[in-house]
């Protein structure tokens, strides 16, 4: 069976409220929930950026259900540290925790003054990383490593009796064709075009094992209208493709980009309705498709009434379905 989680946006609510609402999410019946993990937010009107693992821990010791989160691991995260800190997760919260790793945006990394490398390299080091925080999971000792980052005498000692899961966070089937070499699962985000579809098949074709998991943006309110102005002023400036998406370095320069996006543009980015029933089957048709864990983003800023509505009519319907 599916299960359907909520998706955490730190870029758009302020750490406690985002608190609240996540135990709010597993009051109303979701069975699971995942967070992001920014510096900065896309746009000056989403206005928040919290430190996802400080607000992970709170998370978890005040629910019971699974909470998982995309990181970086490579320029802002050292591998080591993004093993340390992910290991004290799962060793606090056995079974409860999972990450994906990402190679990264500008946005969230350019504040360490490092030099941003090309996609190619991202990925490389992606990889690299990826191997350096599973030995650590493991119990290995890493004496020394040297590449695209370096690892000097790194041990961990608190660690969960069994690893955590290692996805991959994939927006094209090529970027799904190489985790599938590493990762333990993998999540992707509703497209245009139903890319999603792709990205996964390319994922298990190229040998990729674990969960397949979707993260879908979606806004709902009273009237059609209301939703899509929630959707236009919170998520035009995420409707870019690389290299914008990845090579921007600040909501500034999101924002002055997103200025000519349309209100159909993001229409193709964010599933808008206000009709329960019509979400619901979106939804459904998606999960059909082979992903084992949903994520439903209401792209709004005041949660309550997505949360409570999903737990009256959405939820038990996709669960019927």
């Amino acid at each position: 069976m599916t299960a359907y989680g909520f998706h955490a946006s730190q870029e758009q609510i302020a750490p406690a409220q985002l608190l609240l609402d996540v135990q709010h999410a597993e009051t109303v019946g979701f069975d699971c929930a995942m967070s992001s993990d920014h510096f900065m937010p896309w746009s000056e009107r989403q206005g928040h950026s919290g430190f996802t693992l400080s607000w992970l821990g709170a998370a978890l010791a005040t629910t019971s259900f699974p909470i998982g989160s995309v990181i970086a691991p490579g320029q802002r995260y050292h591998p080591a540290i993004v093993a340390q800190a992910t290991a004290t997760l799962g060793a606090m919260f056995p079974g409860r925790y999972w990450t994906a790793l990402g190679a990264g945006q500008a946005m969230n990394e350019h504040v360490t003054g490092d030099k941003w490398l090309d996609r190619d390299t991202r990925r490389r080091r992606l990889q690299e990383c990826a191997q350096i925080i599973s030995r650590l999971h493991r119990g290995e000792r890493i004496h020394s490593h040297h590449g695209l980052v370096d690892v000097e005498d790194a041990y961990l000692y608190d660690r969960p009796d069994q690893p955590i899961p290692l996805y991959a966070t994939c927006l094209s089937a090529e970027a799904a064709g190489r985790a599938a070499d590493w990762a333990e699962g993998m999540i992707t985000l509703n497209q245009p075009g139903n890319v999603q579809g792709d990205v996964l098949t390319a994922y298990r074709e190229a040998g990729g094992r674990g969960p397949a998991m979707l993260q879908i943006h979606l806004s709902w309110a009273q009237t059609y209208a209301q939703a899509e102005d929630i959707a236009h002023d919170q998520w035009r400036t995420n409707v870019f493709g690389p290299p914008l998406d990845q090579d921007l370095p600040t909501p500034e320069h999101f924002d002055s980009a997103a200025v000519g996006v349309t209100r159909a543009t993001v229409g193709e980015a964010v599933w808008i309705s206000q009709h329960p029933g019509q979400l619901a089957e979106w939804i459904a048709g998606s999960a059909e498709t082979g992903f084992e864990q949903v994520y439903l983003h209401h792209v709004g800023q005041d949660q309550r009434p997505w949360l409570d509505l999903a737990g009256e009519a959405i939820l038990p319907e996709l669960r019927a379905v």
